[in-house]
């Protein structure tokens, strides 16, 4: 009976240390990869990485986005960094906080040495405001960047707007009204910006015209654009991506729940070794 009991502890404690033990290790291989890729690119690498996490012991996901945290902790990185070293920064994230990306892009444009920000995926909204600091953007060629139009609440900046169009103002209620002045304000404070970055690749005049298109509402916000549109809107896109980069990605997992949605054989395959039989 007491070894029974002994290994019923003992079972619980190693249950307990195990997720530990996981999230150390799993701490190690990142690092280890981060300075691989440092040591071959000779450059500072900052990784910017929003999954969903689960919550506590619930296993509810949490979607992530860019937050003052964020802006913080990169910043940090960017002041503890050489002006003359070059800085990667591997992004991968649905937007968020206009004031933190606009600090994390205003960082990164003042910084002297070459910046270059990897999208393996995807860089919506706040994450494509970043992007437009870099002096190159390399994204995979299925990868997409998004507009960068102010949202209130749920509601587009740019659409609120638009019910300033469509109704006399006396049928306008005056929360609408409200959120109309927020939205005007909003529009031109995030297009002075992006002008401000896109100053870096474009002439004068194009940053303004690309900034108002990216800006202003010409696209729903999560429109996709890709790298050869991205290309031909004027901006530095590359799609020579290291494959070290997809490696330090694979380090940071999806939650799983109980069932996976996608499932496949994690090993390149050749046509030569899968012909039919």
């Amino acid at each position: 009976m007491d070894i029974l009991n002994n290994l019923f502890w003992l079972f619980l404690l190693l249950s307990f240390l195990s997720p530990l033990l996981q999230r150390q290790m799993l701490a190690l291989a990142r690092a280890r990869s981060l300075q691989t890729l440092e040591r071959r690119r000779g450059s500072r690498l900052i990784t910017l990485i929003h999954r969903q996490e689960a919550v506590a012991l619930l296993g509810l996901p949490l979607s992530r986005y860019i937050d003052i945290d964020d802006s913080e902790q990169v910043l940090r990185a960017i002041r503890l960094t050489d002006p003359q070293l070059p800085i990667d920064l591997v992004l991968h994230t649905p937007g968020g906080l206009v004031l933190a990306a606009e600090q994390i892009a205003e960082a990164l444009l003042r910084h002297s040495a070459k910046v270059t920000v990897f999208v393996p995926h995807y860089a919506m909204s706040g994450g494509t405001l970043i992007a437009l600091a870099a002096d190159e953007i390399v994204m995979d060629a299925n990868a997409v960047l998004g507009p960068v139009d102010p949202q209130l609440g749920q509601y587009p900046a740019a659409s609120i707007l638009k019910v300033l169009e469509q109704k006399p103002i006396e049928k306008i209620d005056d929360e609408t009204l409200i959120l109309a002045d927020q939205a005007k304000k909003a529009l031109v404070q995030v297009k002075a910006v992006a002008k401000n970055l896109l100053r870096k690749h474009l002439e004068e005049t194009q940053a303004e015209t690309l900034a108002h298109r990216l800006s202003q509402g010409t696209w729903t916000h999560d429109y996709p654009i890709s790298a050869e549109e991205a290309r031909a809107m004027g901006l530095p896109v590359s799609t020579a991506m290291p494959p070290e980069v997809y490696a330090l990605m694979e380090l940071y997992p999806q939650p799983r729940g109980n069932r996976p949605s996608v499932q496949y054989v994690p090993l390149p395959y050749r046509r030569e070794e899968h012909r039919p039989r």
